[in-house]
C-alpha cells in the first residue's frame, strides 16, 4: 500500500491480521492481547483501590470523586505526552527504530489487527505500578482515589482505541468524532492528532490535524 506518511508510520495493510514481532513464539505471545484482557485486569484495581481510599485513608465520597476526576485527568495529559513523545519519537539508529516498530510502529502499520490494539500487559502492568508508586510518593493518603481515576482513564482510553477501529457498531455523533480525528491521525498526518479519548489536548498544544 502506497502512501506518503511520515517514515515509521507507513500503512502496509488495513487488513486485520497480525505479523510475527519476534522469531521466538513464546516471546511473540506477549505481542498480542485480546481488547478485554485489560478489563479483566485492571477493573478489580479501580475498585480495589477506590476501595482502599474510603477503608484505609477514610477519604469522604465527596473527596474522593473530586481524587478521581483529577486522577483522570492527569490519566488524559499522560496519554497525550505519551501518544506524541514516546511512541511517536522516531529513533535513528537501527536498533532504536526496531524499538519503535515493536511499541508503536506495527500498529500505524498493521492499524487493524484487532490483537494489538489495547497495550499488553506485559507493558502496562510494570507501568501501572510504577505509576502508583510516583502518586504514592506525590499525594501519599490521596493516592488511591487519584489511582483509581487513573486507571479508569486508561482502560477508556484502550477500549476507546480498540472501539474507534473496530466497534463500527456505534453511531452516536460524538463518538464519530473521536474515530475520525483518530482515523486522521493514521491515514493523513500522523504527526498531529496525538488524542485517542479526546482531541483537547491536540487544541491546547497546537498539534490538532488541519
Amino acid at each position: 500500500m502506497k502512501n506518503n506518511l511520515s517514515p515509521g508510520h507507513e500503512i502496509l495493510s488495513n487488513k486485520d491480521e497480525s505479523i510475527a514481532l519476534f522469531d521466538n513464539r513464546f516471546l511473540d505471545v506477549f505481542s498480542r492481547v485480546a481488547w478485554y484482557v485489560p478489563v479483566l485486569i485492571f477493573l478489580p484495581v479501580i475498585v480495589y483501590s477506590s476501595y482502599i481510599s474510603f477503608a484505609k485513608y477514610g477519604v469522604s465520597t465527596l473527596k474522593f470523586l473530586g481524587l478521581f476526576v483529577l486522577g483522570f485527568f492527569i490519566w488524559s495529559i499522560t496519554e497525550y505526552l505519551f501518544h506524541r513523545f514516546v511512541f511517536h519519537h522516531y529513533p535513528k539508529s537501527r536498533i532504536g527504530r526496531k524499538i519503535h516498530f515493536i511499541m508503536h510502529g506495527v500498529h500505524h502499520a498493521y492499524p487493524n489487527d484487532s490483537m494489538r490494539l489495547v497495550m499488553p500487559p506485559i507493558l502496562s502492568i510494570p507501568l501501572a505500578a510504577g505509576f502508583y508508586v510516583i502518586w504514592l510518593l506525590i499525594f501519599q493518603s490521596l493516592s488511591a482515589g487519584i489511582f483509581a481515576g487513573f486507571i479508569t482513564g486508561y482502560l477508556a482510553y484502550d477500549m476507546m482505541h480498540y472501539a474507534t477501529h473496530h466497534a463500527k457498531f456505534l453511531k452516536a455523533d460524538w463518538f464519530v468524532n473521536i474515530k475520525n480525528h483518530h482515523m486522521k491521525h493514521h491515514y493523513q498526518d500522523p504527526d498531529h492528532g496525538f488524542g485517542v479519548t479526546s482531541n483537547f489536548w491536540d487544541k491546547i498544544f497546537k498539534t490538532e490535524i488541519k
